[in-house]
């Protein structure tokens, strides 16, 4: 609840500044409700809130072998969930309508800069080496903070409120693991108010 709240405070004020809103639903990496409004006619800020995907497993793997729980701990496998995903972006918008010859609603690609918080908890299975067929388990919480970069298009419907986008993106984390870059991507749409 109080992560809405955050939302609601601090995109309340560009609500004043904004033409256009939009609300909906980007599935993909990270699975997201969006909410996206224009400052003038080419810039857009977009806030998402959502659930992140998990890295690869070899990720994890190397992460409890950095932190072992005891010298002696043997890697033994582990499990993902309730993972969390914020982001704030913001992209320039350039109409390719014309480009493209299409006489019904209009075809926009944008691109832009954004920062994303992610937090994935990770329950891990380890052995200690002395004490064989006897299994522990210890939990802990990754969270990844960085930059994303993003293109991607979107088409507004002539008589319809709705629009429909298509992008792709690469995240890059700072906190955690610096430097480990994520390929992200995603469809959805939105509602226009």
């Amino acid at each position: 609840m109080k992560k809405i709240i955050f939302l609601v405070l601090f995109f309340l004020p560009l609500i004043g500044f904004s033409q256009e809103h939009s609300v909906g639903l980007r599935l993909g990496e990270p699975l997201s409700i969006t909410y996206k409004t224009f400052l003038d006619d080419k810039i857009s800020i977009e806030g998402m809130i959502g659930r992140a995907g998990s890295n690869s497993g070899m990720y994890y793997r190397n992460a409890f072998d950095r932190n072992r729980p005891a010298p002696n701990s043997v890697y033994n496998g582990h499990s993902t969930y309730n993972g969390f995903s914020l982001n704030v972006r913001s992209a320039y918008h350039e109409d390719i309508t014309a480009e493209f010859d299409i006489t019904e609603g209009t075809l926009v690609a944008y691109g832009g800069l954004g920062i994303q918080l992610r937090s994935v908890r990770v329950d891990y299975l380890y052995a200690t080496l002395g004490a064989p067929g006897s299994l522990l388990g210890e939990t802990r919480t990754n969270i990844d903070l960085g930059p994303e970069g993003f293109v991607g298009s979107e088409y507004y419907f002539d008589n319809l409120p709705i629009s429909v986008f298509a992008e792709i993106g690469l995240f890059m984390e700072l906190v955690d693991r610096p430097g480990h870059l994520k390929l992200q991507g995603a469809i959805g749409a939105r509602y226009m108010f």
